[in-house]
């Protein structure tokens, strides 16, 4: 290669090489700055020492004072009868003990709001009430000279401090057409459980006309708490559809002197009537409903005072129809419990007047028996009485099967809708998710006597599976 040629050769590379290097200059002046971490506040761990972050602290409960605290607006508001349910409607409320002059005011319900300027104003009776949560104060008003068969529109307050307005109608003087509700034991879990069984109940049967509750519908007598998660479960239930309360086992505590007490919220949460024994004032009564008559029983004391009571108000019963009410049942569904004692007492009556129908509690399943006449061990679908009892809170016993059973229930919260039409008497008991699971028509024949109708659904008894049994000591 000639001189002239290698010089050009050369130029030729230094310009690529050039034009090379000058753009990679060109990019490192150009290119953004790197800025170097600053360094670590914290002392670098690795991955698999990490400390362990602290559990979060549970939330406090709110204690009960504050949670049922009462205040000078009206609250646990409950419709009952204490006189004539075609004339009068009673009802009771609770305030803290600033209001010591309580009133309720009711007028005719209207679909024209200005109702409100003819109400009358009724005072009330107030009782104060000392409970583990502290003083409040339970008013009470009957509301009476009232027409039957008819809608009215009521608050309670203090004069400033109201309720909302609430409707309930009053019964018919005479025999018509009818239902109610009827539960057994609430007595626990009654905010988190029970509640979806009296709201189930009103959602199947808002038309109905009362609610019959067969006592423990609470688990300690006098805690204050337990009334309140009871009345705030049925809410504003309560004071639209007045309630038939008898009390259970539950409703009874100790006093300091070691002497069982009815509670102290009773009395004052209910009004109920003063037609018993004396002694079992708004614990034992009747009331006459439309052509039937219901019998409140008090299974816990004064039994046989209660008998001869019975036997009176039975034999001058005007009506077609006879349903009683009570605790502790004539015949236990579940293992281990028995009434012989109270049976013996109270059955004969029952047999000799022929009362249609029984509602108990206390034993925590489900159990319904055929008609029930002169003893267990006279069953005849012709003549007698039906037993039920039931339960409608979470807590649940075994069922002990048994002959006099025409349909039973374990783990399973129900309620039951009972309609009454003339001569036929119609029997529904669903679970708290609105399952039918048992049911059955009376009819009446002539003189009294009952003809039993099954009318139970083909789905099966919800009982728990069968225990196997005990291997044997060889």
């Amino acid at each position: 290669m000639n001189k002239s040629r290698l010089s050009l050769f050369v130029l030729a590379l230094a310009a690529i090489f050039g034009a090379s290097f000058g753009a990679r200059e060109f990019r490192a002046q150009n290119a953004p700055a790197v800025v170097p971490p600053l360094p670590s506040a914290q002392p670098q761990i690795a991955p698999d020492i990490l400390p362990r972050q602290a559990s979060p602290v549970a939330p406090a409960p709110v204690a009960g004072a504050v949670a049922h605290r009462a205040t000078a607006i009206p609250d646990r508001i409950i419709l009952s009868f204490q006189t004539n349910p075609a004339r009068s409607q009673a009802v009771t409320w609770r305030t803290d003990a600033s209001v010591s002059a309580a009133v309720a005011q009711i007028a005719l319900a209207s679909a024209y709001p200005k109702f409100v300027e003819t109400a009358r104003t009724v005072e009330a009776q107030t009782s104060p009430l000392q409970s583990d949560l502290g003083l409040a104060h339970y008013h009470s008003v009957n509301f009476a000279g009232l027409a039957p068969s008819t809608l009215y529109a009521y608050r309670v307050g203090d004069g400033t401090n109201w309720s909302e307005w609430i409707h309930f109608r009053t019964a018919s003087e005479g025999a018509e057409p009818f239902s109610f509700i009827y539960f057994g034991d609430a007595q626990n879990e009654i905010k988190s459980l029970w509640s979806r069984a009296i709201r189930a109940a009103y959602s199947d049967a808002p038309r109905a006309r009362f609610m019959i509750h067969a006592g423990d519908l609470i688990d300690s007598a006098n805690t204050d708490a337990q009334w309140g998660e009871w009345a705030n479960a049925g809410g504003w239930v309560n004071s639209m559809i007045p309630s038939i309360v008898v009390p259970g086992n539950h409703e009874y505590g100790q006093n300091a002197g070691g002497i069982k007490r009815l509670s102290r919220h009773w009395r004052p949460m209910f009004a109920m009537p003063e037609n018993g024994p004396r002694g079992l004032e708004e614990t034992c009564y009747f009331v006459d409903y439309q052509g039937v008559r219901f019998i409140a029983l008090n299974t816990e004391e004064q039994q046989r005072e209660q008998a001869v009571w019975l036997e009176g108000v039975l034999q001058n019963n005007p009506h077609k129809w006879t349903i009683l009410t009570f605790h502790r049942p004539m015949y236990s569904s579940a293992a281990g419990r028995d009434n012989v004692a109270l049976r013996n007492l109270w059955m004969p009556i029952f047999d000799k007047y022929r009362v249609d129908l029984v509602l108990q509690g206390h034993d925590h399943t489900y159990a319904r028996s055929k008609n029930l006449r002169a003893g267990v061990n006279v069953k005849n679908d012709q003549s007698g009485t039906v037993y039920v009892v039931s339960v409608s809170g979470p807590k649940m016993y075994d069922v002990k099967r048994q002959p006099w059973m025409a349909r039973a229930a374990e783990n399973t919260q129900l309620y039951q809708v009972v309609s009454i039409d003339g001569n036929t008497l119609r029997y529904q008991a669903r679970t708290v998710t609105g399952e039918l699971y048992d049911a059955f028509d009376l009819v009446k024949k002539s003189q009294g006597v009952n003809r039993l109708v099954e009318r139970v659904p083909a789905s099966s008894e919800r009982l728990r599976p069968a225990k196997a049994a005990a291997p044997t000591s060889r």
